[in-house]
C-alpha cells in the first residue's frame, strides 16, 4: 500500500487546491485512541498506520460482488467521519480519473439507438430545468443574501452536472477559492443524500425503468451519483440516467460562456468534458462494430467497479469538517432548489414518460 499512497506524514494540500472533498484529519488524533490509529507500526520491513489498514480493508470490500455504490459511499462517510481519510491528496486525484474511466467503459454496454432515442426523450426536460434552476437560484440566492458568484456556482451544480459544472464555471467566474469550496461542498453533501434516497422513492412510486433513469438525470446534482442511484435501480434505468446525464454535462460549454458574457469576465478559458466524447466513441463501437461486443460485457463489470471505488473515495473526503465549513445559507439554497428541481421533474416524468 505503501508503494501507491503517501506516507501518513506527507504534507497535507493546500485547501485552494481540494476545495472540499479532501478528508479532514480525525479528531483528537494525537490523543488517547486516534493516535495508536496515527501511530506507524513495521511489518514485513513497511510502515503503515492502524487507519491506513482499516482503509485498505474498505476499498478491498468494493472491489468485491457485495459492495454497491450506496454501500461504497457509505463506507467512504463511516471512514471520514471516524478514523479520516488517511490519503487525501490521493484519493481526490484518483478519483476525478476514475470516474471518468468507468463512465467511458460503461458505453461499451449501451447501443447507440437507444441512446439517442433518450437523448431526444430528456432534451426538454434538460433545458427547462437547466434554465429554470439558474433563474430560481439567482432569486433564492439574492434573498438569502449570498454572494452572486456562490450563488451561481452552486446553480450551476445543481442545474448541470454538480462538481464538474463548478470546476468549469469557476474559473469563468474568477471565482475564490473559499466560494469554490463553499459550492463544492453544498453540492457533494446532497449527492451523498440524494444516492441514498432516489431508489427507495422510486421504488415507492413504482416507477419504471426509463422513468427513473430519466429522473436521476435531471435531479441529482453529480455524475457520480446519477450512475450509482441508476446501477441500484437496474440496467436499463442506468443506461438513460447515462446518456441523458452526459448530454445535460455538454450545456457546460453555453453555460460557461453565457456566465462570462453576464459577468462581463474576458480572456477566460472554458473546461470542456472530453471523457464524453470517450464514452459516446465506446458505445459507437459497441453497436457498429461486431468484434467489440464480446468486451462489453467485461468492460461495464470493469466500469461498475471503478463507479463503486469512485464512490468510496468520494464518501471518504466527506468529514464532518468539511460540512460544517459550508455554513447554513449554502446548504438552504442547496436544498431549496434541489427540492424544487427533484418534485417538479419527479411529477412531470410521472404524467408524461
Amino acid at each position: 500500500m505503501s508503494t501507491l499512497f503517501p506516507s501518513p506524514h506527507t504534507t497535507q494540500p493546500d485547501p485552494a487546491t481540494v476545495p472540499a472533498t479532501a478528508g479532514a484529519p480525525a479528531p483528537n488524533e494525537t490523543t488517547g485512541f486516534f493516535r495508536h490509529l496515527h501511530t506507524p507500526r513495521v511489518v514485513f520491513g513497511r510502515a503503515f498506520t492502524l487507519r491506513q489498514v482499516v482503509f485498505g480493508l474498505f476499498l478491498a470490500f468494493c472491489l468485491t460482488p457485495w459492495a454497491s455504490p450506496p454501500v461504497a459511499l457509505a463506507l467512504g462517510l463511516v471512514l471520514a467521519q471516524t478514523v479520516g481519510n488517511p490519503f487525501p491528496a490521493r484519493t481526490k486525484a484518483l478519483t476525478h480519473k476514475l470516474l471518468q474511466f468507468s463512465v467511458i467503459g460503461l458505453g461499451f454496454g449501451m447501443n447507440a439507438h437507444a441512446a439517442v432515442q433518450a437523448g431526444k426523450e430528456g432534451i426538454l426536460f434538460t433545458v427547462v430545468s437547466i434554465f429554470g434552476t439558474l433563474t430560481l437560484g439567482y432569486f433564492v440566492g439574492r434573498w438569502l443574501g449570498l454572494g452572486r458568484r456562490v450563488v451561481h456556482l452552486i446553480s450551476c451544480g445543481t442545474a448541470i452536472c454538480g462538481g464538474s459544472a463548478i470546476a468549469a464555471i469557476g474559473p469563468v467566474l474568477r471565482a475564490k477559492d473559499e466560494e469554490m469550496s463553499v459550492a463544492l461542498g453544498t453540492v457533494f453533501v446532497l449527492n451523498a443524500l440524494a444516492l441514498f434516497a432516489f431508489p427507495p422513492i422510486g421504488h415507492a412510486l413504482h416507477m419504471s425503468q426509463n422513468q427513473f433513469g430519466l429522473w436521476c438525470a435531471i435531479a441529482i446534482h453529480d455524475t457520480s451519483s446519477v450512475v450509482g442511484a441508476a446501477a441500484a435501480y437496474g440496467n436499463q434505468a442506468l443506461g438513460v440516467a447515462t446518456t441523458v446525464k452526459l448530454a445535460r454535462a455538454l450545456w457546460i460549454i453555453p453555460v460557461a460562456i453565457g456566465t462570462s458574457l453576464i459577468f462581463k469576465q474576458k480572456d477566460v478559458k472554458v473546461k470542456i468534458p472530453y471523457f464524453i466524447f470517450g464514452f459516446i466513441g465506446a458505445m459507437l463501437l459497441n453497436t457498429f462494430v461486431p468484434a467489440v461486443q464480446p468486451l462489453g460485457a467485461p468492460m461495464v463489470h470493469l466500469a461498475k467497479i471503478g463507479l463503486t471505488v469512485t464512490l468510496f473515495f468520494i464518501g471518504a473526503g466527506l468529514s464532518a469538517a468539511v460540512v460544517r465549513s459550508v455554513g447554513a445559507k449554502p446548504y438552504v439554497l442547496g436544498m431549496l432548489l434541489w427540492a424544487v428541481i427533484s418534485t417538479v421533474s419527479l411529477y412531470v416524468i410521472l404524467h408524461t414518460v
